[in-house]
């Protein structure tokens, strides 16, 4: 019954703000991540756990007006998702546009796959799916949504042009992609257990990290190329922006390779969320997995 009624709201809120004008849209899903931003003391107080540990040296003022502009960068990028339906190759420059799209082309170009290295920054969404409309499907690693409904709802948005979902343990698939020459886009920012990451630096402290990236591109020789959809206030549109690929770490040592290359990705990743860090999902518990021995942070 929950999963039926969750389901219900975000296919109303989806409609609901998909049928308004572009400028009305965003005002309206901002409003609503504002709203949730005022009722959901714990997201804010995980905000500004995090915001505490990356940015030690910001008063609490800076770190709270981070976190208001995360809220608004949300709501901006669900509208952004309730109006997929509307998008087209012929519109879609109107709302994302490209920049060092050179990198991408060139990576690609050598046949051995790409590797979308990417997180949850600015309108992440929007990413693959532009990149689809564009005319450059690319493979999305997901895992799958608890609510199986909304599950759905989900993948239909996200593959509407082409775009194919891969499971978020099926290695092999990701091996395959590399390949037969594919794109594989990775959100590799959020906390793993043990099992699943290892620990590199973040802002400063230990964060379990996704070593999937590292190990199929080691295996593979595929580009790791980095991509954010960053929003940008002057053109009032996103740049999905590529940059070149990463030059890999390989010696004999193929788990210390891992590790470097994981550590290397994830400076990247801190680099852009330094840059923009009103547009980083800081209320994900980043830091929660803990190295053996060390206390909890939350």
């Amino acid at each position: 019954m929950r999963y039926r009624l969750e389901y219900a709201l975000a296919w109303v809120l989806i409609k609901l703000v998909g049928a308004l004008p572009r400028p009305l849209a965003r005002a309206a899903a901002i409003s609503i991540a504002w709203i949730v931003y005022f009722l959901h003391g714990k997201l804010r107080r995980v905000g500004m756990r995090n915001l505490e540990l990356a940015f030690p040296e910001k008063s609490r003022a800076e770190r709270k007006k981070i976190l208001h502009g995360v809220f608004t960068s949300l709501g901006r990028h669900v509208a952004e998702v309730c109006l997929f339906p509307r998008y087209t190759r012929e519109n879609v420059s109107k709302t994302v546009v490209y920049e060092g799209f050179e990198n991408y082309e060139r990576a690609l170009a050598r046949g051995k796959g790409v590797l979308f290295l990417t997180g949850h920054l600015g309108a992440w969404e929007l990413s693959a799916f532009a990149h689809s409309i564009y005319g450059h499907p690319l493979n999305v690693v997901m895992r799958p949504l608890d609510n199986p409904y909304l599950d759905r709802l989900t993948r239909r948005y996200r593959t509407m042009h082409g775009n194919k979902a891969v499971d978020k343990d099926f290695a092999r698939g990701l091996i395959a992609a590399m390949r037969n020459g594919e794109t594989v886009g990775v959100l590799m920012d959020t906390n793993m257990i043990v099992q699943q990451g290892v620990f590199v630096d973040f802002f400063g402290h230990a964060a379990c990290t996704a070593s999937g990236v590292a190990r199929v591109a080691l295996k593979t020789d595929a580009a790791v190329v980095p991509g954010f959809t960053i929003w940008d206030p002057g053109l009032q549109k996103y740049r999905l922006r590529f940059d070149p690929g990463v030059k890999l770490v390989r010696t004999k040592d193929r788990e210390a390779d891992i590790i470097a290359n994981t550590q290397l990705f994830t400076n990247i990743l801190e680099d852009y969320i330094r840059r923009y860090p009103d547009q980083w999902l800081w209320v994900h518990r980043r830091w929660k997995t803990r190295p053996a021995g060390e206390k909890g942070l939350y």
